[in-house]
């Protein structure tokens, strides 16, 4: 099935909910990834709504606060989400036994760990969910890669990604997540990124 991503991008690509309609719509097998940080209970509440069989996919690293895990526990039950958790190969105790603490942004194995508490693990998930649909809740103001982006583009591997959220402001989102009574987390922390606005690597990627 050709797509014509210039018009869906054109036509929905600032209406959040028309835009998950369309891509679930399109009868693919799709996933939602999320890292339960601030907001993530909107994507996945819109997601929800659309199709709520749609998988949702979280690279648990190992190295979330008390206050994320017990976020994710509770949207996952708020929403009845089909949530497939992908660890690390080792434990968060193995691999600092051997290797220490997370490294320095600046230290050169820095790319390994990364590479080890995420990519990894969502290119496991990739294989074992085998989607044609990525959902996202990537946003335009997180980095400059970002800011260039479509709300809908096609991945190198085929894969199309959909950003129902990219345009939207926190407060936007702040006020999704109070009109729909979801349950929100400032408490969180993403070890492979140090600062809120650098790029993790799964959108440089795919």
């Amino acid at each position: 099935m050709d797509l014509d991503l210039a018009h869906v991008n054109a036509t929905l690509g600032r209406d959040a909910q028309g835009l998950v309609d369309w891509a679930t719509g399109l009868g693919r097998r799709a996933i939602v990834t999320t890292n339960f940080r601030p907001f993530e209970a909107v994507i996945l509440h819109m997601v929800a709504q659309a199709d709520p069989t749609v998988p949702v996919v979280w690279m648990d690293n190992g190295y979330n606060t008390e206050a994320t895990y017990r976020y994710a526990d509770e949207v996952t039950r708020l929403l009845k989400l089909d949530l497939r958790i992908y660890l690390p190969r080792r434990s968060r105790a193995h691999r600092e036994a051997i290797d220490g603490p997370v490294p320095a942004l600046d230290d050169p194995r820095h790319a390994a760990f990364t590479e080890e508490v995420k990519l990894e693990p969502f290119a496991r998930a990739l294989r074992e969910t085998a989607p044609q649909v990525w959902f996202t809740a990537l946003r335009a103001t997180d980095t400059a890669v970002r800011a260039q982006m479509d709300p809908v583009s096609i991945n190198p591997d085929g894969l199309l990604k959909v950003a129902p959220l990219l345009h939207w402001s926190s407060k936007d989102l702040h006020d999704y997540g109070q009109r729909h009574g979801l349950p929100n987390n400032f408490d969180y922390v993403d070890p492979t990124k140090g600062e809120d606005n650098r790029e993790c690597g799964l959108h440089l990627a795919h």
